[in-house]
């Protein structure tokens, strides 16, 4: 496809221009002529900065990632928090376009989230927090960000209910639990990670913990 003489728009403003499109018309309706409409240019003038469409929608999937303001990094921080907090913003971040949430699955793009780790590490290291829990904390705290905002977004995305309508004789337990949930999709998530962080075996009884563990692997794991 032949492209204009000179550029007439950024590589961050068209991103941008694909984030509203998505947000209005749905990933599945998504494509470069309507992007190209809303910066009131032509289609071809994408390709000076986009090899295709899978490029430019690669870009968009950064825009979903906030920079969050980190604690310092000192000794004696509330770390468990600090993890709350950020998870917390970046939720909010995807959840604010739930249609464009699919694309983490495809373009999660984690090479940009390596400073991040680095300093959430070093954080580690400074509250003695045993080496071989590192990458688990990270893991663990980054897949059930993800993973719980995937799912209500795409709950919100299609006008969902966090369940499907169910017969509450039929599935009593699950009428019951349900009934006694006090807290929304956003307060679940955050209770749930502060669960997993409180849960790790740090601190008193930590080695007693990390022994258990150990003797509780199978032959040849």
């Amino acid at each position: 496809m032949a492209r204009p003489e000179k550029p007439i728009i950024s590589r961050d403003r068209a991103a941008r221009a694909a984030l509203s499109v998505i947000d209005t018309h749905g990933l599945e309706a998504f494509g470069l002529q309507l992007v190209a409409e809303r910066l009131g240019v032509k289609t071809p003038s994408l390709y000076y900065h986009f090899q295709d469409k899978a490029e430019l929608l690669a870009e968009v999937t950064k825009l979903l990632f906030i920079e969050g303001k980190l604690p310092p990094l000192q000794a004696g921080q509330d770390w468990r928090e600090a993890i709350v907090q950020i998870s917390l913003a970046s939720w909010r971040s995807i959840l604010r376009h739930p249609h464009c949430a699919p694309l983490l699955l495809q373009f999660f793009p984690r090479h940009l989230l390596l400073g991040a780790y680095e300093y959430w590490i070093k954080l580690f290291e400074l509250n003695d927090v045993p080496p071989e829990l590192h990458l688990m904390i990270l893991e663990g705290s980054e897949k059930l960000t993800y993973g719980s905002a995937l799912f209500a977004a795409a709950g919100r995305a299609r006008a969902q209910p966090p369940f499907p309508e169910y017969d509450p004789k039929q599935h009593p337990s699950l009428a019951a639990a349900i009934s006694a949930t006090r807290w929304d999709d956003e307060r679940t998530f955050a209770e749930a990670l502060r669960a997993f962080l409180r849960g790790l075996p740090i601190g008193e009884h930590a080695e007693n913990q990390l022994e258990i563990s150990a003797l509780s692997k199978t032959p040849g794991d």
